[in-house]
Order: C-alpha cells, then structure tokens, then sequence
C-alpha cells in the first residue's frame, strides 16, 4: 500500500523494501516526537518558570549529539549502522520514560534529560543518515525526501492536535503523562519494526582524520559544512523560542497543538509540491528564496508576538523550509557522494557534518545564555533572533558558488556511492 502511494506523490520512483521501511521506521518517529516534543519544553518551562533553564536544557542536548554521532559512527563502522539506529530510537524511548519517572522533580534532571535527549538523537540521525545516503540516487533523493517530509508534516498535523487535546482535556499533568507514554510506546514499534532491515556491515576501520582533511582539500564539501553550521545557528535558539512565545501569548496547550496543525499543513503542501516538481537544475534557486524568506519571516514576530502573528510567521516558514530543506539535502548528500572515497568514508562524511551544524546550534545557545544575562530579555531576545534567523540565508550564500553540473553525470556520481551502483545497496 505504502508503494502505491508513494507512486502516486512522488511518480514513478523505484521503491525497495529497506526504503520503505525506513520511511515508516522515520514516520513513527515523526509522530512520536510531534505527539511529544513540542509539549516537553512546555512541560519542563512549567515546572521551572525561567527561559534560561529550557535554554540549559537545549545546550546539553547539542553539546552531547557531536560525541553520540562519534560513538555511533564507530559502532556503524565496526558493527553495522541498524543498530546505531535501534540504539537511538531505544535511547529516545528512556529519554520519554525519564520524564514520566522524574513527575515533578523533573526541574532537578533538566541538564540529564537534555544529554539523554542529544545522544538519543546523535545514534539516531547517524543510523538514518547513513541508510539514506546508500538507498537514494542523486536523480531520487529530492524524491525521498520530499516523501520524508510529507510524513513528517502529516505527523505534525495529528501529533500538536491531539496532544494538545488531551492535556487540555485530562487534568492536571495527567495529559502530559498519557502523551509521554504514547511517545514511549511508539517508540518501541520502531525499535522492532529496526529488526526487520537488512543487516549491512561496513568495512575498514575509522578514519575519522582522513573525513577530516577532506575539509581542506575540498571547497564544495568545506562550503557545505560552513552552511551546516549556519543552519544551526538559527536552529538553536528558535526550537525553543516561538514554542514558549506561542504558549504564553494563548496560555493554552490547545492552542500550540493548533499552531502546529496549521504550520504542518501548509508545510504538507510544500514537500508535496517541491519534492514531486523540482528539477536539480533549479536547487540553488529554491534553497534562495527559501532562504530568503526564513530571514524576512523573522521580522513578522520579533517586536510584537502575538498569536495572530505567530500563525503568519509559522505559515511562512512552513511554506519557506520545504523549498529551502529539500533541495539543501539532497545538494549535500551529492556533494558528499562526490568526495574521495565517499562509498568507505561514507559515516566519517556525515558525522563530520553533524558536528558543524550542532556547533553551530550551541554557538547560538550561547550567546542567547550570555546575551540574556547582559540584557534583559525583552532587549536582547529580539536582538539575537535577527542575527540567528539569518542562518538559512547564510547557508544559502554558502552555497551559492558550488559546481552542481555533475548532478546531470550519473556516472561521475555514483562513483563515489556505496557498492559503486548507488541506490539501494543494502537489498
């Protein structure tokens, strides 16, 4: 069934078991965070009262993601990357148990869950990543992941909506405990629907210092880190800002799961239309505009929150990060497909890029930490949103000057993917 409706949003595109289960192993996630991670700095901010503890919180998860994604590429190195997966989505799961366990006390564990949360992520995103670079193509990847956001975005529909309903509805924190759970159980269905994927054991040992020098030798991967890093300067701070300024300018949960509805479902549309309809050729013009109005949605909120507002600027991004997001991954994955034996280095690649863009996502933590203890906040926060919301843009401008021409030479390409056939070489 899941074939069938990937032909009709996506086209004709080659469809193979492992892709398919990756789809659905990413959409339980999809769902399992959206039910459940937006409601969490909601739920931590509840017990503590203060800005700075969410934003300690958020530190310590991008702090401990870079050592989780080292940790994990050696063991998809020495072992095989499903199990780097299985051991982020387990991981993921006791972070939802912790802060079912924790009840009240939760203000007291923020720093734990937070590192709990970032290593959950780190094996995770690495066990994902790396599948995905060896069962896409360079011609399929804005196809698999426009599909991936489709599920992600649908997810972002129900989850928000519902949560919010139910913590609305059930009093007290018992809303927050029944959603925690449900977070926890779908959890597990991705660890045991893990099971079922292929096992691929990679070969060779780590040559972490090697992925390393690459930064020097090549300026399209060195111009793709910097973007990374520029991403998550704006990622940082903004994860947990427009949540909080959403919830206290409604003071209602049901509010931020409508937020969440209406924002995911404009971004539904948006991978939908970009995932089905752009061309390589056009990439660098859509990651622009996408950027582009990443910086100028900013402006909508920054010197007057309120609700009304919110919803716009959501619209917007919603409708931006598609156009921008596509692309962008598709363009680094093809640049990392092109690098000296990307086919062997292929996880030393992506955890290389994953400490760009989480140094960049604490850079921006951290200036908002000494910013709003220089300032106060009414002051500083506005400040900081602008500089930090130019990331995408930055990222853009990154990118501006790589060579993409051997997007169009398959062979050029594929040179450099795993098993020297791209595609799904894990079947």
């Amino acid at each position: 069934m899941l074939r069938s409706i990937t032909k009709i949003f996506l086209g004709n595109v080659p469809v193979t078991k492992n892709l398919l289960m990756l789809l659905v192993i990413g959409g339980l996630y999809a769902v399992s965070i959206a039910l459940s991670n937006t409601f969490v700095n909601i739920y931590l901010w509840k017990q503590s009262g203060e800005i700075r503890d969410i934003a300690l919180y958020q530190l310590a998860s991008v702090l401990l993601q870079p050592p989780a994604f080292l940790l994990a590429g050696c063991i998809a190195k020495k072992a095989d990357r499903i199990y780097t997966l299985r051991a982020g989505v387990f991981i993921l799961t006791a972070f939802f148990l912790a802060v079912l366990m924790a009840g009240k006390n939760v203000e007291d564990l923020l720093l734990f869950l937070g590192a709990l949360l970032g290593i959950g992520f780190g094996f995770y995103w690495l066990g994902y990543n790396v599948l995905t670079f060896e069962i896409t193509e360079p011609e399929t990847r804005d196809f698999f992941n426009g599909f991936s956001g489709l599920l992600t975005s649908f997810a972002g529909m129900i989850g928000p909506l519902s949560a919010g309903f139910v913590i609305t509805w059930l009093p007290e924190s018992r809303g927050y405990q029944v959603i925690f759970f449900l977070s926890f159980f779908l959890f597990m269905m991705a660890v045991l629907l893990s099971m079922k994927m292929k096992h691929r054991h990679a070969k060779g040992p780590v040559y972490f210092k090697k992925a390393a020098g690459e930064i020097r030798k090549n300026k399209d991967w060195r111009k793709i880190l910097y973007a990374h890093f520029m991403q998550g300067s704006r990622e940082g701070i903004f994860v947990f800002i427009i949540i909080l300024w959403v919830y206290t300018a409604t003071n209602s949960e049901l509010a931020l799961g409508t937020y969440g509805f209406v924002t995911s479902a404009v971004s539904f549309l948006g991978y939908f239309l970009v995932g089905r309809f752009l061309k390589p050729v056009f990439r660098k013009h859509a990651i622009f505009i996408g950027g582009g109005l990443l910086v100028a949605s900013v402006f909508i909120i920054v010197f007057h929150p309120v609700f009304p507002l919110l919803i716009t600027y959501g619209i917007v991004i919603s409708a931006a990060y598609p156009l921008m997001l596509v692309p962008y991954v598709s363009l680094t994955y093809d640049v990392l497909g092109k690098a000296a034996d990307a086919g062997a280095l292929r996880i030393e690649y992506l955890v290389t890029k994953e400490w760009f863009i989480n140094s960049g996502r604490a850079f921006s933590i951290i200036l908002f930490l000494v910013g709003t203890a220089l300032l106060p906040d009414r002051i500083i926060i506005p400040v900081l949103m602008i500089i930090t919301g130019a990331g995408h843009f930055a990222a853009a401008w990154c990118i501006k000057n790589i060579d993409t021409s051997f997007i169009v030479d398959r062979k050029k390409v594929n040179s450099g993917m795993p098993e020297n056939g791209g595609g799904d070489s894990v079947t």
